[in-house]
């Protein structure tokens, strides 16, 4: 008979750890370490359940990479004694931090499974439970004695998505999260059923679990809109010690074709500011050179992000840029799959 998985929850902050003091209509910070008291559905799942929390939980909005480091660090100091890990944020920005945790862990064998919820979990009619008692079981799953999921993934309102190409499209719906671009890893009804054909599969188990704790984040976002000024671009590309740039783009990757919005690029990447194209729309994806409007950025050196989301190439811009690669190499980086944020047809 095998042995129960042991599971450790790392509570960061967020709703979800929220509990309603019903005498005051207060809410109050939740004891993850009285967790199975307050959930004793918790019992019947068939694992040995343990906690960390951080010290003063932080909410979503106040993430940063100081943070990431801390989860990845509380994962890595816990990774041999622990056969899987629910971390548990706040789900504005979770897309962004569970994207950045699965570009830290290479060769991961584990699962690492981010949630949270939409309201607290002592409120009346919370997904909370669900969601984590869910996660939970997701960690547990083995099949000969391996674990099912081996990868970084986000799990919300009956759905597992590979983190890294999730994004919130609801801030009131209990359905909060998509996966425009690639299928559901699981989906929980009446039983748990694993679509393990779109799962990541490590090659070798053999090889060394590798955190990559320096993130470069002199980065910016810049959102395309009719009518942007000339102004407001080189304002943006003129940010001190500014190294990469997100390029929300039209479409399947289209942005103006005036001259001096091209100059203002070029003369960017010249000074060695790496600027990835990455497409508004929700889901499809960019194909530099398929307009007209397109094809100037594909010439002056904009690296396209393909089907990538916009948290994603957050996360993957921050994790490569520390990486010291020539603009050859980094756009050969970007525009190949690393951890199964890119599909499988943009990748070389």
């Amino acid at each position: 008979m095998s042995r129960k998985p042991n599971i450790l929850i790392v509570y960061t902050g967020g709703t979800i750890g929220m509990i309603k003091d019903y005498k005051t209509n207060a809410l109050k910070a939740f004891d993850f370490n009285q967790i199975t008291k307050n959930i004793p559905e918790l019992e019947q799942l068939n694992c040995t359940i343990k906690t960390i929390s951080f010290e003063e939980p932080i909410d979503s909005s106040n993430m940063n990479t100081s943070f990431y480091v801390e989860i990845a660090e509380t994962i890595e100091s816990n990774y041999e004694e622990f056969d899987g890990f629910v971390v548990l944020t706040g789900s504005d920005t979770m897309s962004f931090i569970s994207s950045a945790i699965s570009f830290m862990f290479e060769n991961l064998q584990k699962p690492i499974i981010f949630t949270g919820s939409q309201l607290p979990i002592g409120d009346l009619r919370t997904d909370a439970k669900e969601n984590l008692i869910t996660s939970i079981e997701i960690a547990c799953a083995r099949k000969d004695d391996k674990p099912i999921v081996s990868e970084v993934c986000l799990y919300f309102e009956y759905k597992l998505y590979r983190a890294n190409r999730t994004t919130k499209i609801n801030a009131e719906q209990f359905e909060a999260f998509t996966s425009m671009n690639y299928p559901p890893l699981a989906e929980s009804g009446v039983h748990l059923n694993f679509n393990k054909h779109y799962m990541y599969h490590p090659k070798s188990a053999e090889k060394q679990l590798v955190i990559r704790k320096k993130l470069v984040n002199d980065i910016a976002i810049l959102k395309l809109f009719p009518g942007i000024t000339k102004e407001v671009v080189e304002s943006i590309l003129n940010i001190k010690n500014l190294k990469g740039i997100i390029l929300e783009s039209y479409g399947a990757g289209n942005a103006p074709n005036t001259t001096w919005f091209l100059e203002l690029l070029k003369k960017a990447i010249l000074n060695n500011i790496r600027i990835v194209n990455v497409t508004q729309c929700k889901g499809g994806a960019v194909a530099q050179g398929h307009y007209e409007t397109s094809i100037g950025l594909k010439q002056i050196g904009v690296i396209s992000g393909n089907d990538i989301t916009t948290e994603s190439a957050v996360a993957k811009l921050m994790y490569l840029l520390n990486e010291n690669l020539s603009l050859k190499e980094f756009t050969y980086h970007f525009e190949k799959s690393l951890r199964g944020e890119i599909s499988d047809v943009f990748s070389s």
